[in-house]
């Protein structure tokens, strides 16, 4: 695959993030419907067959399975090869493959067995009805959100304040009572993945040097979408010896109720210096009636970096106020 086939119907800002040379990390602030995937896919391909970036030293992150598969169909098309080698997938499948590699410093066993939400809830259930704790007044679905919350900020029980909160008080409890339960058995939950791996790697400095220098180019899609704890598992990765690749849009960040925090684009400034920006306003997804509406609105959102989307398709159809 020659350039020329890499680049070859992408815009002027498209190519220039896909071609990007710079010794540096790089935020891509990408509007909807402007081709983000499209372009952290071919940039793998750039820096595979143009800068001979062996795949093995490439890690390629995103949000959703279906992200996931959608970014691994897109590179073996590219690239013209299988990728089930690759380090391509979601932050947990990620963590997951690390934690197998090095079980035993993580202290777990080679079998360990994931928890999916509804095995986590029945722990829970239980470990309640053993210390006589009322469901009625502390539902079985609060507890494990609760839980599932102080792990997506990294906290563990010993470093969470009750602050004479009776509920807290008793989440705690029941959070401890569960870490050890899964200690003991070999099990670990889906935020426990990110966790552990990310212990696993802070504690390890031999294992988190390899990984740095194994991994010279990281690349994160919707980075948008991402709590504390995947922000700190790529920042611990990232080292003077790599580039962080940083996809995302801070006006489509809609998960903050499931832990992502939007202050991480605002943290990209301080914490990956120096970082190029470069912003894809074209979209290719509606019409100019509906993108100066949406452009509209969106310049009212709090703390935004600021793009204006536009298109070349024409203004369409006028929207109806209903």
């Amino acid at each position: 695959m020659n350039l020329s086939e890499i680049i070859n119907g992408l815009n002027d800002k498209q190519s220039q993030s896909v071609t990007l040379d710079k010794p540096q990390n790089t935020f891509i602030l990408a509007g909807a419907g402007s081709g983000k995937t499209r372009v952290l896919t071919h940039r793998i391909a750039y820096l595979v067959t143009q800068k001979n970036i062996h795949t093995d030293a490439i890690l390629a992150v995103t949000f959703s399975n279906k992200a996931s598969l959608e970014m691994r169909e897109r590179l073996s098309m590219l690239l013209r090869r299988p990728i089930e080698g690759m380090w391509v997938g979601t932050f947990h499948s990620l963590a997951h493959r690390l934690l197998r590699t090095h079980f035993a410093e993580a202290n777990l066993s080679r079998q360990f067995q994931i928890l999916d939400q509804q095995d986590q809830s029945q722990i829970i259930k239980r470990l309640m009805r053993k210390n006589q704790i009322d469901e009625s007044k502390y539902p079985v679905g609060k507890i494990q959100w609760f839980i599932n919350q102080q792990k997506d900020s990294a906290i563990c029980p010993k470093d969470i304040d009750t602050d004479h909160n009776y509920f807290v008080k008793q989440s705690v409890a029941i959070f401890e009572g569960y870490e050890a339960h899964c200690q003991a058995n070999d099990l670990v939950d889906f935020a426990e993945l990110l966790v552990r791996s990310y212990t696993l790697l802070k504690n390890n400095d031999e294992l988190l040097s390899h990984y740095q220098k194994s991994f010279t180019h990281i690349l994160v899609d919707e980075f948008q979408d991402t709590n504390s704890i995947q922000y700190q598992w790529i920042k611990l990765l990232s080292s003077a010896e790599n580039q962080v690749f940083f996809v995302g849009d801070d006006d489509q960040s809609i998960y903050g109720w499931r832990g992502a925090k939007i202050e991480n684009i605002q943290e990209l400034e301080v914490d990956f210096r120096p970082l190029t920006t470069i912003r894809l306003e074209q979209n290719y997804r509606s019409t100019g009636n509906i993108l100066s509406a949406a452009n509209a609105l969106i310049s009212h959102n709090s703390k935004r970096m600021g793009k204006s989307l536009w298109t070349d398709s024409g203004d369409g159809a006028l929207i109806d106020m209903l």
